[in-house]
């Protein structure tokens, strides 16, 4: 790699010259300039500046088993020189992809049948979404085409997941959502429940509105409902008590299929294998991505029951192909990464740690609420955020995401990397995380807080 120092302008400089950034407001960028990160080693990295941060958000939402894992690193070398690449086009495959397969319909929760692979969570809402329209064809149910996402959800980017995607930025002058993607209730009930309304009333209210969306469209015309257990992008939204519960009675009802986000959730985030575990939800199909490798090397996958299976099989034997695919899906060295990870998060018990060290942690930012700027500490395992509000009373805030950029901006300089949501600050840290290491991020999250609480001047 050539070295960034070794040019006549700053890495800074030639960065604003040359990089579109991804989620960013351009010509903000082009004032401010970048964050370069240079170096990773277990929950920390270090910028260009030789600044250490902890990684507050496992870079997004998904380096497990943190930064410089070399037994990562090893295996990766390893499949390099062994086969660098291959395909799963037409009846070839390799080894790791057909390991891989094996290991994940071993740890799902409920009785699974078939891996597809994809690339990113993104590739992967998409390609189920055309295999929803797929299924319905080979059904002869070619008006059960529509799907139901939530307000607020975060499914992916891609013009079939952005439109599942229930957050207004990801829509705008981008002409999405699709026809026939529509959305319901989220369920953050701090947020949405009325007066006087307990968290189960609230849950069947959502159940409800869901159940009267679907009536409104026409049972027939709806064929399957999207679901993060937890919302990550959406606020760190943690369901309400029996929520789940009401949902999958009302999806029952009407033959919707469930197909259940893991890209966040998946691989112990919640305390549990899945975040499905967590939530006793039973689905048709999980969608897996980002801590399955820890991010290391792109990859996801899409684990399907039999009942998803089979009509899509019928319908390639009748057509001669599922005419659908990805030149990098099943990727050997992210297959290869994949066993590694999942081999390291079982053998140092990663999941227990994340259940044991996350509840120690929301404990400790819960001593927060007291704060005039908290409004709700909410959070399960290692997923939490901290919602921030001028008016408690109302749950409100002056000027929508100034709080929450103020907050972020003061823990990332003061050594925390988090993620700005609206006025929610998140925290979703490497599960490798230490009970010691928690107990550093919380006190320069609550040290920011205080230094937020003096300007705008409510300490």
């Amino acid at each position: 790699m050539s070295d960034l120092k070794n040019f006549d302008k700053t890495p800074e400089e030639r960065d604003i010259a040359h990089h579109f950034h991804a989620y960013t407001d351009a010509r903000r960028h082009e004032e401010v300039g970048p964050m370069i990160i240079e170096s990773g080693q277990g929950i920390y990295v270090k910028d260009n500046n030789g600044k250490r941060f902890i990684e507050g958000m496992a870079g997004l939402w998904s380096v497990a088993v943190g930064f410089q894992e070399q037994r990562l690193i090893d295996v990766v070398v390893k499949q390099m020189r062994q086969l660098p690449y291959y395909h799963n086009f037409g009846h070839k495959t390799h080894g790791p992809a057909i390991e891989l397969a094996e290991q994940l319909i071993k740890l799902a929760h409920v009785p699974m049948s078939k891996v597809f692979y994809t690339n990113s969570g993104s590739e992967a809402n998409d390609t189920v979404l055309k295999m929803v329209w797929y299924r319905s064809n080979a059904l002869g149910k070619p008006e059960k085409k529509k799907v139901i996402a939530r307000n607020r959800a975060y499914h992916g980017v891609t013009i079939a997941a952005a439109s599942l995607t229930g957050l207004p930025n990801n829509h705008r002058s981008f002409d999405l959502p699709l026809n026939g993607v529509l959305h319901t209730l989220a369920p953050h009930y701090w947020k949405e429940g009325q007066n006087g309304e307990t968290e189960e009333q609230f849950a069947t209210r959502c159940a409800d509105e869901l159940d009267a969306l679907i009536q409104r469209e026409g049972p027939d015309t709806v064929a399957a409902f999207w679901a993060e257990p937890v919302m990550g992008a959406g606020g760190v939204v943690v369901p309400p008590a029996t929520y789940f519960e009401k949902i999958q009675a009302v999806l029952a009802k009407y033959d919707v299929l469930f197909v259940a986000d893991e890209v966040i959730c998946g691989f112990g985030r919640t305390g549990e294998m899945f975040g499905s575990i967590t939530y006793d939800i039973r689905p048709d199909v999980m969608v897996m991505s980002k801590q399955i490798t820890s991010s290391y090397v792109p990859f996801s996958a899409i684990m399907m029951n039999d009942r998803f299976y089979q009509p899509i099989a019928d319908e390639s034997h009748r057509i001669s192909t599922f005419g659908h695919g990805f030149t990098g899906g099943g990727h050997p060295l992210g297959a290869i990464v994949a066993l590694e990870n999942l081999a390291i998060i079982k053998e140092r018990d990663l999941v227990a740690n994340a259940k044991e060290t996350g509840t120690h942690f929301l404990n400790r930012l819960h001593t927060l609420s007291e704060s005039p700027l908290v409004g709700e500490v909410r959070g399960v395992g290692l997923i939490a955020a901290l919602e921030l509000v001028d008016d408690k009373a109302a749950k409100s805030v002056k000027v929508a995401g100034k709080l929450g950029r103020l907050m972020n901006e003061t823990m990332q300089r003061n050594g925390l990397i988090s993620r700005g949501m609206g006025d929610a600050v998140a925290f979703c840290p490497p599960l490798i995380i230490t009970r010691a290491q928690a107990d550093d991020m919380f006190e320069i999250v609550a040290r920011s807080l205080r230094e937020v609480e003096a300007e705008v001047g409510v300490a």
